[in-house]
């Protein structure tokens, strides 16, 4: 693939990212009501996700050693903590991704 076929490439990807994200302002601009079941899925569709994504990072976790279930115990409990404690996403991430990361690469390592 040759460096103008990758550029065409991430602009049409981009293009079709920022069109998906931008479709539900232009639809409901303000001036219409979404659906029930559009709101029903806002309200219920974040916690799923994020349970969803628990069950996936933890599901090849062995009890074997600590090592290998401590740091990851760890680092949902630490996001789950920030979030709890600062409602901030952005923040939560970093802080269980940082301290997973310093267990596994610095203390369990």
């Amino acid at each position: 693939m040759g460096n103008g076929h990758t550029l065409l490439l991430i602009l049409v990807i981009a293009a079709f990212t920022a069109l998906l994200r931008a479709l539900p302002f232009l639809v409901f601009n303000g001036k219409r009501e979404p659906p029930g079941y559009v709101m029903f899925l806002g309200d219920r569709l974040p916690a799923a996700i994020i349970g969803m994504l628990i069950v996936y990072c933890l599901r090849d976790m062995s009890f074997g050693a600590v090592s290998e279930w401590l740091p990851a115990l760890l680092g949902v409990a630490v996001t789950a903590g920030l979030h709890i404690w600062r409602r901030n996403t952005l923040l939560s991430i970093i802080g269980g991704t940082g301290v997973y990361m310093l267990l596994v690469q610095a203390v369990f390592a």
